[in-house]
């Protein structure tokens, strides 16, 4: 669900650039690649990039109990629900510098138009599941936090934005095992004789 949730926001964030009139070229990759000699591909692209994963504590403890339409309950491990930390780059240079801030300008403005996103909706005609469902927030970074971050991705900083995508969910849906639905207890006390 990781990888479709990155493809549904890079078809979504296409379409709408296409809608007003910037053809730029975006890409799924690592954005620490650029210093590299596989990273010439991402200049003159806008690189979407994960950068952190964490799991939402809020949503840890589900029940593991599904109702059947047979008349059993079947037990399940709850999904995981997890934050992406996604980091949408701007990779253009020298005379490009100033269409790098056009175009996050352009990013920052369809992500504040739309910050829900759901696989069964999407327009795009990107190959996602319908269940895929997240929402998208900007998230600051202190100026500590940024010198951390383009240290760890091994790069010059490039203009960027990093956003909170929450709550994906990801799940087996493998069934541990089923068991009938009670129906009555009995909470009669017999006596026992010994």
């Amino acid at each position: 669900m990781i990888d479709q949730a990155l493809s549904l926001l890079q078809a979504e964030l296409a379409a709408f650039l296409i809608e007003n009139h910037d053809p730029a070229l975006l890409r799924i990759d690592n954005i620490g690649l650029t210093e590299t000699s596989s990273g010439s591909s991402l200049t003159d692209h806008i690189v979407i990039t994960l950068v952190n994963i964490e799991e939402e504590s809020a949503l840890k403890n589900q029940s593991a109990m599904r109702r059947s339409g047979n008349g059993k309950v079947s037990y399940e491990n709850a999904p995981a629900f997890l934050n992406l930390y996604v980091l949408i780059t701007c990779n253009y240079f020298g005379d490009n510098y100033i269409l790098a801030l056009q175009r996050l300008a352009l990013v920052i403005r369809f992500l504040q138009g739309k910050t829900s996103f759901s696989g069964a909706s999407t327009a795009s005609g990107a190959a996602v599941s319908p269940d895929l469902r997240f929402t998208l927030e900007l998230y600051t970074l202190t100026f500590e936090q940024i010198n951390h971050l383009w240290g760890s991705l091994g790069g010059r900083q490039v203009p960027f934005a990093m956003y909170k995508l929450r709550l994906v969910s990801i799940t087996d849906r493998k069934r541990l095992r089923e068991v009938p639905v009670i129906e009555e207890v009995d909470t009669t006390i017999s006596k026992f004789s010994i």
